[in-house]
């Protein structure tokens, strides 16, 4: 799922398809970064405006797939959480106090419940980083990136994916009558006219709703109340268009994936929003389309998208780093294709590889350096053994052949007249 990306931010964004959250316009995320990039972090990217991002899905990738994430890496992640809960982008010193300059957002925030609480451990972060969240919800019921900021499909979805993550049931979670849901079917288009079916970001200035298939692909996940990893749905849903009856999350989750369905039918991906930019591929969008198309109406209906991925993404990950490779991964696991074998690339070793090594590496390798230990002592015992056995069976022969001796010299002595 992306975060949110105004016309402003998108404009930051220096790969297209980038899974990299957006920000308020500046300088993009360079490859040699102004800002060390800790040990703990996954990737080697200026970390300013998507570490905290980053981090989370990397980290909630490798549990998905079972992996055991480095101790550092979890603890870089858990020590970015400001004293009142929230979590910004990045910030280069922990140990220093959030203050009013401290840009914190619902978008890092959100991503950070669901990898904590993947992970397990940090239910008092996790706690602290909900009420948060339930504490800047807008009074439609939905979130925007910034506190008080107007509600926007992507932000509500991933808030949506971190009430569930901690088990809290998002219909639940109301500020003046209102849920996430709400929020989310005001921002739903009708199935007639353009973008049938399809989830605005957020309304234009004169309140009008515009499709955007990243939005969507984030709304169809938030409407059915799941987070970032998801499992196909049982069976398979008709993602058909329909406005009969009242609206509901589960028919606003279906109109979504039709718009989807319907979009990724002809190229098997989607396009690109970037503003004054030729179509392209968006690979970031196009993994996100796979989880929300998989959860709605099941593997078969992520399947274009899913095989186009297989051929394509390869480069992009590799270029995109940690957010990437866990978006594939997530798209992997949604239609349960295996990572390790996506397309002839393996998801988790290239993900891993970006960031300080798993628990289970690091704790083969101390096996491996245990054995050697225990190796070397065994090889040590058995050379100072052999030695003893040679002088002890040196020593015995002494002693035989004196006995010998002395035997011999009693019978010539016996033998004399």
């Amino acid at each position: 799922m992306n975060v949110r990306r105004s016309a402003a931010a998108l404009a930051t964004i220096a790969v297209i398809g980038s899974a990299a959250p957006a920000v308020a316009a500046g300088p993009s995320p360079s490859a040699s970064p102004s800002t060390a990039v800790p040990s703990g972090l996954y990737g080697s990217t200026d970390p300013q405006y998507d570490g905290v991002w980053r981090q989370s899905l990397a980290l909630l990738a490798q549990h998905t797939v079972g992996v055991r994430p480095a101790a550092k890496a979890v603890d870089w992640l858990a020590g970015q959480q400001c004293a009142n809960g929230a979590f910004a982008a990045f910030r280069a010193d922990p140990a220093k106090a959030c203050d009013a300059k401290v840009m914190v957002d619902t978008n890092s925030t959100a991503a950070a419940v669901q990898a904590l609480a993947a992970l397990g451990g940090h239910d008092a972060a996790t706690g602290k980083a909900v009420s948060w969240l339930k504490s800047v919800q807008n009074k439609d019921g939905g979130w925007g990136y910034e506190p008080g900021g107007a509600s926007d499909t992507n932000s509500t979805s991933v808030v949506v994916g971190a009430l569930a993550a901690v088990g809290e049931k998002p219909a639940e979670v109301v500020k003046d009558g209102k849920s996430p849901y709400d929020a989310l079917l005001k921002l739903a288009l009708p199935c007639s006219g353009d973008g049938a079916g399809a989830f605005a970001y957020q309304p234009d200035k004169k309140g009008k709703l515009a499709a955007n298939a990243d939005a969507t692909a984030a709304g169809v996940v938030g409407a059915l109340g799941r987070g970032m990893v998801v499992k196909a749905a049982g069976k398979a849903g008709g993602a058909r268009c329909t406005d009969s009856g009242k609206p509901t999350p589960a028919q606003a989750a279906a109109n979504g994936a039709s718009y989807l369905a319907h979009a990724v039918a002809k190229d098997g991906y989607l396009t690109s929003v970037l503003p004054g930019a030729a179509d392209q591929p968006d690979y970031g969008n196009t993994a996100d389309a796979v989880v929300a198309l998989a959860a709605q109406g099941g593997a078969g209906q992520a399947r274009k998208p899913l095989q186009w991925l297989k051929k394509h993404s390869e480069a992009w990950a590799k270029q995109s780093g940690p957010a990437a490779y866990a978006q594939l991964i997530f798209a992997a696991h949604a239609t349960g294709t295996d990572p390790r074998d996506f397309g002839g690339v393996d998801l988790v070793t290239q993900l891993n590889a970006t960031g300080p090594a798993p628990q289970a590496a690091e704790q083969s390798a101390k096996d491996a350096k245990d054995a050697k230990d225990a190796k070397d002592a065994k090889d040590s015992d058995k050379h100072n053994n052999s030695g003893f056995g040679v002088w002890w069976f040196v020593g015995i022969c002494l002693v035989a052949g004196m006995g010998v001796g002395f035997l011999l010299s009693g019978r010539t002595k016996r033998q004399q007249p």
